[in-house]
């Protein structure tokens, strides 16, 4: 897929981030710095990374400039309250600075923390990739906690079967 506007993509990006939000609105707040296993992150350190890598590392390098990335751990935010704060304020930030981009700036060429050259709208989607992947770690995370989350697309899987055809 390549991105051919801002508008086009921001519009696609919202509905992204709506989807992975409503996941994290799921988490129970006593359950914000659960994990697994002791070594693995915490749920609070999976939403402190998606909040600060899109902030400091995508949006910072999609608008020109080297990654300010400082990490994921309760220095930048403590306590469920705080967590959710800091994930919605930095994802205001990335949208204003994105949305303030040329649509020509998405056919330039920025530079990633491991020093490859590539189109900003390839690093946009990148982005994407990323959030996608741990909300899939949170969707597992509350699975193992007993939680239940909202289905993706409408419908669970269950669901999906019970309306489906037997295959041909």
């Amino acid at each position: 897929m390549e991105i051919r506007s801002i508008a086009s993509f921001s519009s696609y990006w919202q509905r992204i981030h709506g989807r992975t939000r409503r996941v994290i609105a799921c988490i129970p707040e006593d359950a914000i710095e659960w994990t697994c296993r002791r070594g693995s992150w915490t749920l609070g350190d999976l939403v402190r990374h998606l909040a600060a890598l899109e902030r400091y590392m995508f949006v910072e390098n999609a608008c020109g400039r080297p990654s300010a990335y400082a990490g994921h751990d309760r220095r930048l935010a403590a306590g469920y309250g705080d967590v959710l704060d800091f994930y919605d304020r930095l994802h205001r930030e990335s949208v204003a600075l994105i949305e303030g981009l040329p649509d020509a700036r998405l056919h330039e060429r920025c530079v990633t923390p491991g020093g490859a050259e590539l189109a900003v709208w390839k690093w946009l989607r990148a982005m994407l990739e990323h959030e996608i992947h741990h909300r899939g770690q949170i969707y597992l995370y509350l699975r193992l906690l007993g939680v239940a989350s909202p289905p993706l697309f409408g419908l669970t899987a269950e669901q999906v079967q019970a309306r489906s055809q037997a295959p041909p």
